[in-house]
């Protein structure tokens, strides 16, 4: 038995070290930095300006790869089977928080095979109706909410099921306790063209979006959905001063790692991306995306994550949201 312990003994001590070898040269070679949407998107855009600031804080090249496809499951997938020793790393979004929760069958779990690493920025969104709507504000739109039924009810408008569109308008209803009537489609576009149309009054959809919509007169704003207003629309009032206490949700960019990858490396990368988001550079880009930056200390990102899967997994279950 002690010869057994002996040899289990040594060999902890012989991955202990070769962990810590490994996390002291990190990195020495190429990172690879994975995008579940298309190239020139936001996402996309964000990402290689972040990776270009950390690549020179780190001394080796960051290199974006774009795997787009089943709301970002494919990128996600990849990085939780890729090996966990920081030269694979996810460029997540609020996506990674809904996918658990929304599809019933995923190849990886995000909470046990993903390690957040930082919180790199947050979007609100932006409560819109056509300016031709008798709701003027939040009041109204609770007002008629109340009495909305199956012969009277108020439409919105999403990007489809599960959309951030879908999600933050069912978080609504749930926390004011009124009556929504979901019109899902196939993208955000269709969904908003409706909505500039009257075919449908209401919609949630990104401040960078929605904002000059706004200022052409061609869309009413009524919140912004975080907790605090946006330093872009700084005089739109958000949801929770409005009556629907504590209400606040984003969207948001982070970075993820291979779960089991070394300690050392995820403190190493997330003090290189606290540098970048500080970056004139950097902090312009996600502005220009409509997203505020952010950047966290490791135990923040991971708490954020854990209480936005919770969040949104609640959401899902009381809206019965399902997608084929």
């Amino acid at each position: 038995m002690k010869f057994i312990q002996s040899v289990l003994a040594v060999a902890l001590l012989t991955l202990t070290g070769t962990a810590i070898g490994q996390s002291s040269t990190y990195p020495n070679k190429p990172i690879r930095l994975v995008v579940g949407f298309p190239a020139g998107g936001a996402s996309d855009v964000a990402a290689r300006a972040v990776a270009e600031k950390m690549s020179a804080q780190l001394g080796q090249p960051i290199i974006v790869e774009n795997k787009p496809g089943a709301a970002s499951n494919i990128a996600s997938d990849a990085v939780a089977k890729a090996a966990p020793d920081g030269y694979t790393i996810l460029f997540g979004t609020i996506s990674l928080a809904i996918n658990g929760s929304l599809y019933k069958k995923l190849s990886y779990d995000p909470s046990r095979d993903l390690i957040p690493v930082s919180h790199l920025s947050s979007a609100p969104f932006m409560l819109v109706v056509n300016p031709s709507s008798p709701i003027k504000s939040v009041g109204d739109l609770i007002a008629a909410g109340k009495k909305a039924d199956s012969a009277h009810p108020i439409y919105y408008a999403s990007a489809g099921n599960g959309s951030g569109a879908h999600l933050f308008t069912e978080l609504l209803a749930n926390r004011a306790g009124i009556a929504l009537t979901h019109v899902p489609y196939r993208g955000a576009a269709p969904a908003m063209a409706d909505v500039l149309g009257g075919q449908v009054p209401l919609t949630f959809d990104n401040i960078i979006t929605t904002l000059p919509l706004i200022q052409a007169g061609k869309l009413r704003a009524l919140a912004v959905s975080s907790k605090q207003r946006s330093s872009a629309a700084p005089d739109i009032p958000t949801l929770d001063e409005q009556g629907v206490a504590g209400y606040d949700s984003t969207s948001w960019f982070g970075l993820f790692l291979p779960a089991g990858t070394p300690a050392p490396i995820v403190t190493k990368l997330n003090q290189a991306a606290a540098e970048a988001v500080k970056t004139p550079q950097v902090s312009a880009t996600l502005r220009g995306v409509g997203a505020e930056p952010v950047g966290s200390s490791v135990e923040a990102f991971q708490a954020f994550f854990k209480a936005e899967v919770e969040k949104w997994a609640d959401v899902v279950r009381r809206a019965k949201v399902e997608v084929n």
